[in-house]
């Protein structure tokens, strides 16, 4: 039973040191010093408890195949949690080529801030929408968009800051 426990200890604290790691690499790249700090704190005393359990243990095989596991699985769960935190804003571009003065107006309607530049593709004038908003609210915006065009040329890039213009935390009340 022991044995078990000492597995299931070194498992869970590898798929949580390794999540955390994860969530405070992206507070690093967002610029948010003071949490990813925090965070690594408590990372690396939870890394350095189930990597002593597995030193203690090497002749035991198991010990290191269940630190793998913790580790690929702390992975994976660390980019789960990021994505269901939707951390940061984003800057999306749109293109489409159907009435783009509506959807403009829809994705005002719906709280979004908007900018719309004309440039030149590949078939001649085309309308660029750049919207600027958290990623919680992407969802959103995908639905907007959909209704108005599946076919739209849509790029999401990550927002390290925003300073100044029009934006808003969540959508319009109506």
């Amino acid at each position: 039973m022991e044995l078990i426990l000492g597995y299931l200890f070194i498992f869970f604290a590898r798929l949580t040191d390794v999540s955390m790691a994860t969530i405070r690499m992206i507070m690093v790249v967002r610029g948010r010093r003071k949490q990813a700090a925090l965070i690594g704190f408590f990372e690396i005393i939870i890394y350095i408890l189930a990597i002593g359990k597995v030193l203690e243990g090497l002749n035991n095989p198991i010990n290191i195949i269940v630190y793998a596991l913790g580790f690929a699985t702390g992975n994976y769960m660390g980019v789960f949690l990021e994505e269901k935190m939707a951390l940061g804003n984003i800057i999306v571009q749109v293109i489409t080529e159907h009435d783009v003065m509506k959807l403009v107006e829809t994705l005002r309607d719906e709280g979004f801030g908007v900018t719309v530049f004309e440039g030149y593709g590949r078939r001649g004038i085309r309308h660029l929408i750049n919207v600027t908003l958290t990623r919680k609210n992407l969802p959103k915006l995908y639905d907007v968009i959909d209704k108005h065009d599946k076919n739209a040329f849509i790029t999401v890039m990550d927002a390290r800051s925003i300073r100044g213009g029009y934006f808003t935390r969540g959508s319009k009340k109506k």
